[in-house]
Formats: structure tokens, sequence, C-alpha cells
């Protein structure tokens, strides 16, 4: 059957927009989780940022914050952002370099923009650890994909493997990753695992994916099934990036910056949060002064921590 000729039954989640760190901060486009979706493999989290005029928008300047259950993986397209943790780790984020932070049991971390930053343009996305991994000690990792080239593309691996290649950063689900450039008129047709489910954010463009127009912004999402996947890019030519793994069969409690199991379990990591930044009851001015516990503190970083919000009136239900 003619892929590009089928009915793809491709899903398209347009973005909603959300404030990063606060009301007043930058602000961020977010099609995971959505109404529709809350998972695709086990990627759980979708933002994507800019191109933002730093001088305009005062760029990210995201204060210590803590998680659990998750990993996170930085890439920008445009800029540099400092990342600070609680286990010690301190990189810069820039294009075309992959960080990925895991959680675990407990971290917290900050990230802001440096200084030299005039445009800021990227995307923060999140996976789910599984049970067997998700009380593991935190940690953190850097890897510089090479770029892989063909007639109209230019393709970087993130996480998993594509193409024959597999990338180094580890990770404990079947999952993929990648960012890809398609020139004007460009098409790639991708061998793809038959098992995983399959989303391609656009970046800049437009994209045929299997045959259906995805907007810019926009998250295309396939089901499983299919061994190949084909990618179209139109007179302007293309960004993206595919993501894609085996359905996460766990049930998730997601709220906040927490991935955790049950309601009880984010009621209690919050409150241990809450209990690590107040002193005579007012949040500290300086996460120097942080209590000791679960999420440690963040080397280096001076500024006030991150308050949790007020949980809803409603018990927490777990999505899958």
């Amino acid at each position: 059957m003619d892929e590009d000729a089928a009915p793809p039954g491709v899903q398209v989640i347009w973005p909603r927009e959300v404030p990063l760190g606060g009301p007043r901060a930058m602000r961020v486009r977010r099609t995971l989780p959505a109404r529709e979706r809350s998972l695709v493999g086990a990627w759980c989290f979708v933002d994507h940022y800019g191109p933002d005029d730093v001088a305009d928008t005062g760029g990210m300047s995201v204060a210590p914050h803590p998680h659990i259950g998750l990993q996170t993986v930085s890439w920008l397209f445009t800029g540099e952002v400092e990342h600070r943790d609680s286990a010690g780790h301190h990189a810069l984020v820039r294009p075309g370099e992959v960080n990925l932070m895991t959680a675990g049991r407990g971290i917290s971390h900050s990230e802001v923009s440096t200084p030299g930053t005039r445009v800021l343009h990227g995307a923060q996305l999140w996976m789910a650890l599984p049970e067997a991994a998700r009380h593991s000690a935190p940690s953190f990792a850097h890897h510089v994909p090479t770029p892989r080239t063909g007639p109209g593309w230019t393709l970087r691996l993130l996480l998993g493997s594509l193409l024959g290649e597999t990338s180094p950063v580890p990770t404990f689900s079947p999952l993929v990753g990648a960012e890809i450039l398609l020139d004007p008129g460009a098409r790639l047709e991708l061998p793809v695992d038959p098992a995983y489910e399959l989303a391609v954010l656009v970046d800049r463009g437009v994209v045929g994916v299997a045959g259906q127009e995805v907007k810019e912004h926009c998250l295309g999402v396939l089901p499983p099934g299919r061994d190949r996947l084909v990618l179209t890019a139109y007179d302007a030519g293309a960004r993206l990036l595919l993501l894609g793994g085996t359905p996460f069969e766990e049930e998730i409690v997601m709220w906040w910056n927490f991935v955790g199991r049950s309601h009880e379990e984010i009621v209690a990591s919050r409150e241990e949060w809450q209990r690590q930044i107040t002193r005579d009851g007012s949040v500290v001015g300086d996460s120097q002064e942080l209590a000791d516990g679960r999420f440690g503190v963040v080397v280096g970083d001076h500024l006030p921590p991150i308050p949790a919000p007020v949980l809803p009136h409603v018990r927490l239900r777990p999505r899958r």
C-alpha cells in the first residue's frame, strides 16, 4: 500500500500557550499532555518555544524546582541555557547538543538563559520512567550527535535507534528521538519500529506526515503498526522533532513537575518540597538556604526556589 496515498490516521494536536515558571515568565507552546492524549510511548510532556527575542521576553529564568519519576531532554535550535542541579551537575545547553537529566527518586534543578543569548528557541521534553527505574538515583548525560545527511535531509539522533545508529544517551523505555531538517520539496522515508507510537513536532514549515499535512507548532501522532514513515516538506522546507516509543503500559499520575503512580505519592512529594523551601512560615529567598531533604540543593544557584502550586480540590486521576 502506498503510504503517501493511504488514509494516514494522523492525530493532530494543536498547541496551547502557557507561562514557563510563573505568570510573568516566557511563554511556551505545549502539545503534551493534552486533552486528547497524555503520552506517546514514554514521552509525556512536550514544550516548544521561540524563536523569542530575549530583549522582549526576558529569556528563560526557571529557578530551582523539583522533579520525580521522569527524564528531561533539553534541545535548542538557537541560544544557550545554563543547567544546574542538586546532584552537582552544571552544564550549558547549546544547539545540537542533547542534555538529559534523570530525576529518578528526586532532584531539583534550574534553567537560565545565558547573558549572551539574544534569541531563544528550542524544546523541553519529558519521558515518564517505568516502575523499575523511577526510584533510581538522579543523573545527567550530555551528547553531541553527529549529523546524518541524505538527499535533501539532515538528521540528528537524540535518543534510541534510527537508520542503523544508536544514541549512547541512557533511557529506560524503548523509544526514539531525532531532529530532522528537510529542504524545500524533500521527501524522506524512514524505517521505523512497527511497535512504536510516533509523533512529529513541527518546529518550522508544514510537514506531510504519512500523507497528511501537519502545520507549524503542531504535533502529529501515529499509532503503532507501520514499518516506515514518509515525511515530506513543501516550498519553504521544514524542521521537526520525531518522537516515539512502545506504548507506556503503566498508569501515571502527573501533576506539576512530578510523575508518580498515586494521588498520595504526589501529595507527599509536594509536602516534602514545601518543607525544604520554607523557613519560619515563608519561602526562603536564596536556594542555598534550603533544608536537607529528598530534593537536595541546586549547587551554585541563589535564585529563590519555586513553590509548588496548590493542589486541586479533587483527587488526582491516573492517566495512560
